[in-house]
């Protein structure tokens, strides 16, 4: 079927809806007070006007002088918004109206019809926003007459060709099942806890993006962050291995990385981790592609100049644009807007390589039940556009029993790389190692790294120690006393 689509003006919305909302279809918003329904319906209208398009906003609770305010506010051309101010007046308490013989829903129903009719006849728009709806419930006697109303308002409005967007505040007093069920579509808005969401529990002739989508209310108006589907999204990509530039750390992984697998880089705090992954970023930024850095613990200064001091010109790559390094603020984002970011990077700036910096950070600033079900669907998004993923997770041990992650994500490599302390003859060094790698094999033995001013440094394979993994290795070769390890 072919189907006329109207942008909302949010484009997170129209992408939840699959390109916008059907025309000449009627529409409800729902939520609580405060919850950006009345935003939602500005930005509504002002798509309508930048396509040239005559909208109007009938209120019956915020008086005009108001919503002109707001829009002005959002820099929208309010000058060229359409109202019917239907809400009450200051003369209305202060003449202290009552009502003798007929109800005042019967004295107040035909004139506030007759302005609306007389409005649309005149103005003949395209959009309709209609703040609240749950008004008219008030001016109906029962149910009964309040159905058969509404039902002959909107199809007075779609006879015009109109699209109409309409909110709903439900209560006990004033429930809106009747609307949901004559309506074309839901959108609701819900605010928790966790932040603001919104959803679609309705959208007749058209499919839409399930579940929970973030919100957030700026000064410039409503933003959605979709929630990611990762099957929805697929590129083509080279099958090819990515180099450390370390010939020694390509061998123990037998050519380096794969493009669109996840890597776990596991081990305690300060043993190399990060400054491991940053090693691949430069290798890549070598070959001209660009590699975005996600750091939940780590300012970009102390990142910058952590890397600048073991020749890894951040700063360089950076200035190329080879680089992007995000300073993620704890508590200040939800999963869906980072997964956003990542995939503005991804989509916009061609990222390749994508390092999350780390799984400890993650999990601190979303506080979600649900925060591996985010984890898997931007992992699986990651992979699908063809970008190599790598997770650094710390762990808090130092030495003891082995543990590659306490956050159990460990399904989700491909690849999972670990670094860990020993203590040999007295003096503390560090060791690397690959526990899994799907596409390939690898090495199976142990190698000493350390990381100094001039980069990483991979030694041979440690094949005269055992018990590595419990952090206390023993010397079992020992006519090689005298060799360094």
């Amino acid at each position: 079927m072919n189907q006329n689509r109207l942008s909302t003006g949010i484009s997170g919305l129209d992408e939840v809806l699959y390109g916008g909302l059907i025309s000449e279809r009627a529409y409800i918003v729902r939520g609580g007070p405060g919850c950006g329904k009345t935003t939602i319906g500005l930005h509504f209208l002002q798509a309508g006007i930048l396509e040239g398009e005559i909208s109007l906003f009938i209120t019956l609770g915020e008086a005009e002088v108001q919503l002109r305010s707001i829009a002005s506010a959002l820099n929208f051309d309010q000058n060229k918004f359409h109202f019917l101010d239907l809400s009450p007046s200051s003369e209305f308490f202060t003449q202290a109206q009552s009502y003798d013989i007929f109800s005042p829903a019967d004295v107040e129903r035909d004139p506030l019809t007759q302005k609306i009719v007389a409005q649309i006849e005149t103005l003949k728009p395209q959009r309709v926003f209609i703040d609240s709806i749950t008004q008219f419930r008030y001016l109906a006697n029962d149910k009964f007459i309040f159905h058969k109303q509404i039902s002959a308002f909107l199809k007075f409005l779609k006879e015009r060709k109109i699209t109409v967007l309409l909110t709903t505040e439900s209560s006990s007093e004033a429930p809106d099942e009747e609307l949901q069920f004559i309506s074309d579509g839901i959108i609701n808005l819900e605010f928790n806890s966790y932040g603001r969401n919104l959803s679609i529990s309705k959208f007749r002739s058209s499919n839409f993006r399930p579940g929970n989508h973030a919100m957030r209310l700026t000064d410039s108006g409503v933003l959605i962050f979709p929630r990611l589907l990762p099957d929805e999204f697929k590129q083509s990509f080279p099958t090819e291995t990515i180099s450390s530039g370390i010939p020694d750390l390509d061998e123990l992984l037998q050519g380096g990385l794969e493009r669109s697998t996840i890597t776990i880089i596991s081990g305690p705090s300060g043993v190399g981790k990060t400054t491991l992954g940053m090693q691949f970023m430069k290798e890549a930024a070598g070959r001209g592609e660009r590699s975005l850095v996600c750091t939940f613990e780590e300012s970009i200064d102390t990142l910058t100049r952590r890397c600048e001091s073991v020749n890894i010109p951040v700063k360089a790559m950076v200035e190329r644009g080879t680089l992007c390094i995000l300073s993620i603020e704890p508590l200040l984002y939800t999963p869906d807007e980072f997964a956003n970011i990542v995939r503005q990077e991804v989509e916009k700036q061609s990222a390749q390589i994508v390092m999350i910096d780390s799984m400890s950070g993650y999990r601190l600033s979303f506080q979600q039940e649900n925060l591996t079900n985010h984890l898997h669907s931007l992992c699986r998004y990651l992979k699908n556009m063809g970008v190599a993923t790598l997770l650094i997770n710390e762990m808090e041990w130092i030495t003891g029993d082995f543990r590659v992650t306490e956050l159990g994500i460990s399904y989700l490599a491909d690849n999972i790389i670990f670094m860990r302390y020993l203590e040999i003859r007295g003096e503390l060094r560090k060791a690397i190692g690959v526990l899994k790698k799907r596409l390939s094999d690898f090495e199976k033995t142990l190698r000493e790294i350390s990381i100094t001013r001039y980069g990483i440094k991979v030694g041979k394979p440690l094949t005269n120690l055992r018990g590595i993994l419990s952090g206390n290795p023993e010397i079992i070769r020992f006519d090689d006393l005298d060799e360094p390890i």
